[in-house]
């Protein structure tokens, strides 16, 4: 197989370079199913792929994925394709896995416990570093090798050990204190389960609430009307 140097491409919009006006959210959002998919390609040995056969594999059109990658910069060579462990290293760049991130969990309770279990954040580049809440039967208590802390010393520990994360899993009446504590001491983006829209005027910080029971509805409701299953495919 060649040399990755030799089949590079064009690519070479650092992520200070990029536009960031110009890529669309729904490009965003493909970026994490590309790298995911050629994850398993690589898994599979595979070293090159044309974007007619990628577009096979995952159901978009390869106008589309060739669109795509030309937002930044493009990564193929015309007749010969993509380099998959190539591709799935630039795409993995754009998408910080190699910025060393480094995230807190707020809220130890069962969805706080069950992210301490899985490899997620690991595979993608995030270190989680520790949990916190307020629950004194949990303060002090290690949960699968992660030391819960005071969520009163929660901006201090952020501070001091240059959190880029903050994880919400606490109820919604705590979500927008912790998150302004989290903001105040520096973290750049907050992931909040807490079952509400977070905002904040702070808009340098990126926030991403995920609702996991919209998604059940919306499948419920797929299932009771029989509507066709590609309107609800969130993968655009």
């Amino acid at each position: 197989m060649e040399s990755i140097d030799k089949v590079e491409g064009t690519f070479g919009k650092k992520g200070s370079d990029v536009d960031k006006s110009a890529v669309s959210v729904a490009v965003i959002k493909r970026l994490p199913r590309y790298h995911r998919y050629l994850g398993d390609l690589l898994r599979e040995g595979k070293g090159r792929i044309s974007s007619a056969e990628l577009s096979r594999i995952m159901g978009v059109t390869a106008s589309q994925i060739r669109q795509d990658f030309n937002c930044f910069g493009g990564f193929g060579q015309q007749g010969y394709g993509y380099n998959v462990k190539y591709l799935h290293s630039k795409i993995g760049e754009l998408l910080g896995m190699k910025e060393g991130y480094r995230a807190v969990i707020v809220g130890a309770g069962n969805l706080g416990r069950a992210f301490t279990m899985t490899h997620m954040f690991e595979r993608r580049g995030v270190t989680i570093v520790a949990l916190f809440d307020k629950s004194p039967e949990l303060i002090g208590k290690t949960i699968n090798g992660f030391r819960v802390y005071d969520v009163a010393e929660l901006g201090d520990f952020v501070r001091e050990n240059s959190i880029h994360i903050g994880v919400l899993t606490v109820p919604k009446e705590s979500a927008e204190e912790c998150a302004s504590v989290m903001v105040g001491a520096g973290v750049r983006g907050l992931w909040n389960f807490a079952n509400m829209e977070l905002t904040l005027g702070d808009k340098s910080v990126v926030v991403q609430n995920v609702h996991m029971g919209d998604s059940l509805m919306t499948l419920c409701y797929g299932m009771k009307t029989g509507a066709d299953k590609g309107i609800f495919d969130d993968e655009i």
